[in-house]
């Protein structure tokens, strides 16, 4: 008789290399205009997951949200990843970074924030792991500067961005203990600049390690933390020494592939599914080659299906299930 597991079981079982019933499966989206209240961003995420019973829940708040108590402004513009548009900046010049305050999370936006996740976790906490979004510190500090002037502060005013990003840490610490008072099972911390396009490894290693390893240490007492590198030709060697369960990435896009990942990380990848040409613009035919070919290469052990990065909010449902059902059809690996 086949075993039926919890999600959270599903996922305890992956990390331990023990018997599945199936490969588990997580896809995570934004929620534009729902995203600027916690009650209608939880409302959401529990749509989203009530449809698909996902075995991971990913909170995917407005990446604006650890910033607007400092006095960040955007707007939705139509963006089909579900992206808001930055329309001001905080750090005119590198004393600003000597200035910001560091915030609580008992008060504003991180107050709301808190909020959606108790919600949630009241509601799918026992049976399903619920991953709040973190972006790391030099992540916030690009959109409290703007774009490319961060590299600029990094290279002509480091110093003074030391400073700020600091601080950013600092409350970015405060939050996620906060968090963890909420009974999250992990976190998923979003990097975007351990990227040879943007920095040298030793810039990432001042400017990036120092304070990814502040954040994931406040971490260190749950059980499901996921680092999430964002874009190409990424540090994937130096961030797969980072202290957490489960490593996703571009894995369509960029090296490295997931069973060469495997080979470099002792925990979970996550990842097999391009999120533009299969999920988006696919047919559930592609979608279901495409999950059978990761599936495959990583013989079901380690691996958790999913895409490199947001599902585009105009995925197809069609392509959603026929990802669903790929993995209750396939059970390899699964002993």
């Amino acid at each position: 008789m086949k075993i039926k597991l919890t999600h959270r079981e599903r996922i305890e079982n992956c990390l331990a290399g023990s018997r599945l019933d199936r490969i588990p499966i997580a896809f995570w989206r934004h929620f534009p205009v729902d995203d600027q209240d916690p009650y209608r961003l939880a409302a959401a995420v529990s749509q989203f997951q009530d449809a698909y019973q996902f075995d991971i829940i990913k909170v995917t708040s407005a990446s604006s949200y650890c910033l607007r108590d400092w006095g960040i402004l955007d707007e939705w513009r139509g963006n089909w990843e579900g992206t808001r548009v930055y329309t001001n900046k905080i750090i005119e010049n590198p004393e600003d970074w000597l200035k910001l305050p560091l915030l609580q999370p008992s008060q504003g936006i991180l107050r709301d924030q808190l909020t959606c996740l108790k919600i949630l976790t009241k509601k799918y906490g026992h049976d399903t792991p619920i991953l709040p979004t973190i972006f790391s510190p030099l992540a916030q500090a690009k959109h409290l500067v703007g774009g490319q002037e961060l590299l600029v502060h990094l290279r002509h005013f480091p110093d003074a961005l030391h400073k700020g990003l600091q601080i950013i840490t600092d409350t970015t610490v405060a939050y996620i203990e906060a968090a963890c008072r909420v009974d999250i099972s992990g976190i998923f911390y979003a990097i975007q600049h351990a990227n040879y396009q943007l920095l040298s490894e030793e810039e990432y290693c001042s400017f990036g390690a120092y304070y990814d390893l502040q954040i994931l240490e406040a971490a260190n007492k749950l059980w499901l933390n996921l680092c999430h590198i964002h874009g190409e030709n990424i540090m994937f060697n130096m961030i797969s020494t980072y202290p957490v369960q489960v490593f996703n990435w571009h894995d369509r896009q960029t090296p490295p592939s997931l069973d060469q990942a495997q080979l470099i990380v002792a925990g979970v990848v996550c990842g097999g599914l391009q999120q533009w040409n299969t999920m988006a613009i696919g047919t559930p035919v592609d979608v279901a080659n495409e999950a059978a070919q990761a599936i495959q290469s990583t013989n079901g052990k380690r691996l958790i299906l999913g895409t490199g990065c947001v599902l585009p909010i105009i995925t197809p449902h069609g392509n959603i299930q026929a990802a669903l059902e790929t993995v209750d059809q396939i059970t390899g690996g699964t002993n």
